[in-house]
């Protein structure tokens, strides 16, 4: 009866994580961690890896229908996640996670403040600067996106995202997204399309490392996956439509309330050891 319960709660976390760019990671480990706690915690991370995969390559999927992923960037970040997506899938079973919890947790809390009270960034508005790099996106409505940014802190910036969510199993949006916004000067719209779209690729490695350790076992890990896909695949397609119709400010704000939440986890993980 609880994997019957995973579909309906794929569905949601799939809406929920397309439609800030986050993959839901985040929502889904304090869910499993409720549904099945003598799971180990490495067990946990290995399943919201691979669902985080199911989730962002559906969503992937519906923003490539919309044309708003940068690709050429996409690309080059997601090359650089996979190397910290790998080392963070290898390593999760032996870093001691208190410690971690704690200033990842206070971490996460400040970020979640800077997003909410200052939802957007000067996309735009910024003056090309020398080794700077210019990117133009026209989505399928028509709108034209224009931005500069240095690409060598975003190579920088998803290496360590990469590792991060990996370890942690929550996918790396809910970090990349603001970074890309705030940092990077990114429209919140194209900036959660190409987070989708470079989730899918990170995601993908640090699950084939879940199966080759066998942390992803063929039993009850597996399975669990496969059921949360069943709801995450069509919750994804919602996920990207909803993000359509609403503004950037708000979509941004909405992953501010996710940090939020995701700093009060880690806080009180940390505090009840």
């Amino acid at each position: 009866m609880t994997e019957w319960l995973l579909i309906p709660t794929g569905f949601l976390v799939g809406a929920y994580g397309t439609l800030i760019g986050a993959g839901g990671g985040f929502v889904l480990v304090p869910i499993l961690l409720f549904l099945y706690p003598t799971a180990r915690p490495a067990t946990i991370t290995a399943i919201s890896l691979a669902v985080v995969f199911f989730n962002a390559a559906s969503g992937s999927v519906a923003y490539a229908r919309e044309r708003r992923i940068d690709y050429k960037t996409g690309w080059v970040f997601a090359a650089a996640t996979v190397p910290g997506a790998v080392l963070g899938a290898l390593v999760v079973g032996y870093i001691p996670r208190s410690l971690f919890d704690g200033i990842f947790g206070l971490v996460m809390l400040l970020l979640a403040l800077v997003v909410i009270f200052r939802p957007a960034g000067a996309a735009g508005g910024v003056a090309l600067r020398p080794g700077m790099v210019t990117r133009v996106v026209t989505d399928a409505a028509g709108t034209r996106h224009e931005y500069s940014f240095y690409q060598w802190q975003g190579v920088v910036l998803s290496g360590g995202v990469g590792f991060v969510s990996s370890l942690l199993g929550i996918g790396g949006g809910i970090i990349h997204v603001p970074a890309l916004v705030l940092l990077l000067n990114f429209p919140a719209h194209i900036a959660t399309a190409t987070s989708h779209f470079i989730l899918a690729i990170m995601a993908l490695a640090g699950t084939a490392v879940h199966l080759v350790t066998g942390e992803l076992a063929p039993g009850s890990g597996l399975v669990r996956s496969l059921f949360l896909a069943a709801g995450v695949i069509p919750g994804a397609q919602v996920g990207a439509k909803l993000s359509h119709r609403l503004k950037g400010t708000l979509i941004v704000r909405l992953l501010g309330v996710a940090l939020a939440l995701v700093g009060v986890r880690l806080l009180l993980s940390f505090f009840g050891q």
